[in-house]
């Protein structure tokens, strides 16, 4: 049977995609992921990836902040399960656990250093998060605090949550900009195990 060359081509004659909001945000992670600036990521370049028309996104993104919000969801979403799969999987529970979500976090941060620059720097819109951006977020951070709940009790837990995701975070930025040394940036095996180390440091003592 004989196609036309809009049937073989339908991106070239216009709107025929599927799913194009979904194809989009696969767009935008995937030049993320081959590591492009989140900065320069946009509704245009994402239109040409995933083959349709300048315009086709506009059908679903008004601007171009709501792309990012978009792929930043999707890398929140993967983050909640990449630490899910780290508590469930920590030698027991406790805090064995909480150390396994902190190598997670950074090893997450280093194997997608793009799409958590956006996660965390680049989905903003006039200094306020999207509804459903701040949820994923929460989602995400309800993780670790679930698991911090277990250890201590009250108000203890919620300061003892918040200290740890400023470790990790902090760990995880000094690893993708290279400040760890190049073998720690590229390898999200040396970048957890470095984190699991230094998570298990005891206090110096007062």
């Amino acid at each position: 049977m004989s196609t036309s060359k809009a049937e073989s081509n339908p991106a070239k004659g216009g709107y025929h995609h599927g799913d194009l909001r979904g194809a989009l945000v696969a767009a935008g992670l995937s030049i993320l992921e081959e590591g492009g600036d989140p900065a320069s990521l946009g509704l245009r370049e994402t239109a040409r990836r995933a083959g349709v028309s300048a315009m086709a996104p506009y059908r679903h993104f008004p601007d171009k902040d709501a792309l990012l919000a978009a792929v930043a969801i999707v890398g929140f979403e993967r983050l909640r399960a990449a630490l899910e799969v780290a508590d469930r999987g920590g030698e027991g529970a406790g805090r064995e656990a909480l150390y396994a979500q902190g190598a997670a976090y950074v090893a997450f941060a280093c194997a997608q250093p793009g799409l958590f620059r956006l996660m965390f720097g680049g989905a903003r819109s006039g200094g306020s998060r999207p509804q459903a951006l701040c949820e994923a977020s929460a989602a995400a951070y309800a993780v670790l605090a679930e698991r911090v709940a277990t250890l201590l009790p009250g108000e203890a837990a919620a300061d003892e949550a918040l200290r740890s995701w400023a470790l990790v975070h902090g760990i995880a930025a000094l690893v993708i900009d290279g400040l760890l040394g190049e073998a720690v940036r590229t390898d999200p095996h040396v970048a957890a195990a470095l984190a699991g180390r230094l998570l298990r440091l005891e206090p110096i003592p007062g």
